[in-house]
């Protein structure tokens, strides 16, 4: 009796909010080891107490729609501010005097802040639970969008700016590791990569905005025009035509400046909404476990990183998303960097932004409903969107190089298809790793991703602030980290430990299993 009051405490204290009954199954341990060894595997479980018990319910609530949505209009904020200053960069550099460098340096401040947060924010959401991780996060981008709103005033907007930026980056691992975290604790297994790649695509929808919000409130500046006039004023005299030409540019910098201030108070103005929401209601977990591997508690943090460490099949997928995702996403965010020198304007490169981003976000729901529908297919999923994604990069490439015929079309096709194909096999990457994992916490995992995907786009970054390194690197770097990717998932060795969790009949009907890691 001392034994079962002891396991019942750890059961409550492991699920708080369960307030229904529970009854032991009356097999003895070695049985319950031998029923979890058929599932997970021997090595699963040498470092774990097993405990099997008959639990009278396992439900799914339908608030889970709302948690997800709250979660993802929050990673939605994060990244459509982390990438305010691409999709403005003309107008950026002329109203504060800044270059390219500047504007790859601000971008860069993710992925900077990422390396320094990531390990702890993973820690947060698997041991801290998903309220104070999510909650923490999106005070840190409340804060980081709200000093940008101080001044427009060099040199102290600049200072601010990058400040503001660095506190944004903060709340980055959170935003792009959470979402397997969210789908694995309030949904079902049906319906996992689904609620990953809804995570996935309106966060992807807030970069992709930024593409038509920025242009739109903060137009390219027309410095033909006024050179044009300066030009043409042949009866003023010189000192004249000097006054005329410096007025018409301080105005014109002045109305940059507020163009941009009302995007900073915009965004300000949406971040602080949802941080609002979620303080008043984002609870840690559900009442009820929506099924059997939602009841296990995971690896402990740090025994869980160091055996990940171990997982050599984890390092393909992960090494293979950080390469290719973490380059293809700051491609896309700086594409008016790299389509200037081919004449397209500001505001064309917005749209093929907006575009790519917009049709990757659609492609990801549509193939994770398909891959729910026809589980344990991943490998094979990834591997044909990579190969459609790297055949039209080099098209690109190769256009921009002129060694294939260029044209506007060729621009948006190649680019709106490489982007798509890639980014909708995002939620599958997260979900694998969380299957090859397993049980290693959600947050351990992806956060371990999402610092790679950081890193990637890191040293992206770093090469761009060069001076006068130009623009057509950045398409081969793309190409090879993209290429580098098939031998990598060539190897790969797919299993679905946390799935053949929830498929076993034994386990997943009105049974929860808890493992009890050794101290």
């Amino acid at each position: 009796m001392d034994q079962q009051g002891e396991k019942s405490a750890l059961l409550s204290s492991d699920n708080e909010d369960v307030t229904s009954h529970h009854q032991y199954s009356s097999i003895n341990k070695d049985e319950r080891d031998e029923q979890i060894k058929n599932v997970l595997g021997e090595e699963s479980i040498n470092d774990t107490d097993v405990i099997i018990e008959r639990t009278h319910e396992i439900k799914v609530y339908k608030r889970r729609w709302y948690i997800l949505l709250l979660f993802s209009c929050f990673a939605a904020a994060q990244g459509g501010i982390w990438n305010t200053w691409g999709p403005i960069s003309d107008s950026a550099k002329d109203a504060f005097g800044w270059n390219d460098g500047d504007i790859a340096l601000l971008s860069n401040w993710g992925p900077i802040a990422y390396l320094i947060s990531g390990i702890f924010f993973s820690w947060m959401i698997d041991v801290k639970g998903l309220r104070v991780a999510a909650v923490t996060s999106c005070f840190l981008v409340t804060a980081g969008a709200g000093v940008r709103c101080i001044t427009s005033a060099p040199p102290w907007s600049t200072w601010l700016i990058h400040f503001g930026q660095f506190l944004v980056g903060l709340g980055g691992p959170v935003a792009m590791s959470g979402p397997p975290a969210v789908s694995a604790v309030w949904f079902e297994p049906s319906e996992r990569t689904t609620a990953t790649a809804i995570a996935f695509l309106i966060p992807n929808m807030g970069i992709a905005s930024a593409f038509i919000i920025g242009p739109l409130l903060v137009p390219s500046p027309n410095i033909t025009d006024t050179n044009a006039t300066f030009i043409n004023s042949t009866k003023l005299d010189f000192f004249q035509s000097a006054n005329f030409s410096n007025s018409t540019t301080s105005m014109r910098i002045s109305q940059e400046r507020k163009d941009i201030m009302f995007l900073m108070y915009i965004e300000f103005g949406g971040t602080l909404l949802v941080f609002l929401m979620m303080l008043i209601y984002f609870p840690k977990r559900p009442p009820l476990p929506p099924c059997a591997s939602a009841s296990i508690s995971r690896q402990d943090f740090w025994k869980g990183l160091k055996s990940l460490f171990k997982c050599k099949q984890f390092w393909f997928i992960a090494t293979a998303y950080g390469s290719s995702l973490g380059v293809i996403n700051v491609w896309t965010g700086i594409i008016d960097l790299n389509l200037s020198p081919l004449g397209v304007s500001q505001n064309e490169a917005g749209w093929i932004g907006f575009y790519s981003t917009c049709a990757g976000c659609v492609a990801a729901l549509v193939v994770a409903r398909l891959a729910d529908v026809f589980s344990k297919k991943l490998k094979l999923i990834i591997f044909i969107l990579y190969a459609v994604g790297t055949v039209f990069i080099i098209w690109f490439a190769l256009a921009c190089a002129q060694i294939l015929p260029t044209s506007t079309a060729v621009l948006y096709l190649t680019v709106i298809m490489g982007v798509m194909t890639l980014n909708s096999s995002v939620p599958l990457l997260y979900e694998l790793a969380c299957e090859l994992a397993y049980p290693i916490g959600e947050g351990t995992t992806n956060g371990v991703m999402t610092i790679l995907n950081n890193l990637g786009g890191l040293i992206f970054l770093f090469i761009l602030m060069i001076p006068n390194i130009g623009t057509m690197w950045m398409n081969w770097t793309l190409i090879g980290a993209t290429v580098v990717c098939f031998p990598l998932y060539g190897m790969l060795k797919e299993t679905y430990n946390r799935l053949n969790i929830d498929e076993d009949k034994t386990l997943n009907t009105n049974v929860t299993v808890i493992t009890k890691s050794h101290a």
